[in-house]
C-alpha cells in the first residue's frame, strides 16, 4: 500500500490540489517528475503491472529527500503513526 493511501492516519488536515491546478502544490509535480523516471509522459499504464507501480512507490517512498532533512517519506510517515499511537494507548 502507498503512503498517500493511508493519509487519513495521520489524523492531520490534507490538501488536494484542484485538477489541472499544478501551481498549488509543487512538491507533487516535483514527485510526478521522479515518477517519470519509470513511466514515461503520454505511455499508458497497460504496459506497467501493479506490481510495477508498487516497486516504483516503493523506490520513491524509500528516497531521501531534502525537505524532509534527508530522511525519506517512509520514515516520517512510519514516525508519525507511532507517535499518534503512543498517543492513543496513553489516553486509554
Amino acid at each position: 500500500m502507498t503512503i498517500i493511501a493511508r493519509y487519513e492516519e495521520l489524523g492531520k488536515p490534507t490538501y488536494f490540489c484542484d485538477p489541472y491546478s499544478s501551481w498549488q502544490k509543487g512538491s507533487i509535480e516535483n514527485r510526478f517528475g521522479l515518477l517519470r523516471q519509470f513511466i514515461p509522459k503520454k505511455e499508458t499504464l497497460d504496459n506497467h503491472t501493479h506490481k510495477d507501480i508498487a516497486s516504483y512507490a516503493n523506490i520513491l517512498n524509500n528516497r531521501p529527500m531534502k525537505c524532509l532533512n534527508w530522511n525519506t517519506p517512509k520514515e516520517v510517515f512510519e514516525e508519525l503513526i507511532s507517535v499518534k499511537r503512543a498517543k492513543i494507548k496513553h489516553t486509554n
